[in-house]
């Protein structure tokens, strides 16, 4: 009876010792993705302050009535350096994914931020096409689904493993279809690419919160601290391209234009 005692106690202990390991995996994956999000806001304000002007005489291009390009927003928005601009987060991730097994947790963590930054440089535009005030309540609205959707993901018993692959599938054809329509313009396709990412956005916010849980209890027992700091960079990473893109999508389909 001692002996069932003590196996009792040692598996609570243990049971007990994962669970606040668990909760500190995912306040370090969400504190990660905060900061991240941070940056990224802060960049495109700021760089979106530093590319428009109302002084005509410091203008290269009229945007509106009282608005202008300055000679920094003319390159990132008017000549061929914005397919760099555009393209520079899609090829940031696929690097950082391939490297990071050969970074350090600290490295990793730098990286992260500085693809943080280079995403606020890309989403930067949205300061010149959309309002604040609705930049602000899409943000609002993104933040509180957002919410939800991984408090679901990170509660629910039910296994989500298999929506994975239709949802990877799902951003492959929103990325191929986005790019056709580049040169297409069609408002049509533009509507239904953004009902599609937010769905499919929003599937992966659940999906991804599981994973990162799940990994962590799998690999909990290791007690390898390295990987698992860059497992919640990863964790937080993915998280954070969850919400940049719902907020973007959503942002295409409720934002009031300028």
């Amino acid at each position: 009876m001692a002996q069932f005692d003590t196996i009792r106690t040692t598996a609570g202990a243990r049971t007990a010792q994962i669970d606040e390991g668990l909760r500190a995996h995912m306040n370090k994956v969400y504190g990660t993705m905060s900061v991240g999000m941070l940056i990224t806001f802060l960049a495109a304000w700021a760089i979106s302050g530093l590319a428009v002007t109302t002084d005509p005489s410091a203008a290269v291009a009229q945007i509106s009535a009282t608005k202008y390009l300055t000679s920094l927003g003319s390159a990132l928005y008017m000549s061929p350096l914005k397919w760099l601009v555009m393209f520079a987060p899609l090829i940031f991730v696929f690097g950082f994914s391939a490297g990071i097994n050969r970074m350090s947790a600290a490295t990793a963590q730098l990286v992260f931020y500085v693809f943080a930054a280079v995403m606020g440089l890309s989403i930067s535009s949205i300061f010149l096409v959309f309002t604040g005030e609705s930049i602000v309540q899409v943000f609002l609205i993104t933040s509180i689904a957002f919410a939800g959707l991984s408090l679901y993901g990170y509660a629910t018993k039910k296994d989500l493993s298999g929506f994975g692959t239709f949802l990877i599938m799902g951003v492959i054809g929103l990325i191929v279809a986005s790019i056709v329509n580049i040169f297409i313009a069609s408002s049509a396709l533009t509507f239904a690419i953004s009902v599609l990412g937010v769905l499919i956005f929003a599937g992966l916010t659940a999906y991804d919160t599981q994973k990162i849980k799940t990994t962590y209890l799998q690999m909990a027992h290791s007690g390898d601290q390295e990987w698992l700091g860059k497992a919640a960079i990863m964790g937080a990473l993915s998280l954070y391209l969850d919400f940049i893109n719902m907020f973007m999508f959503l942002l295409q389909l409720f934002g009031n234009r300028e």
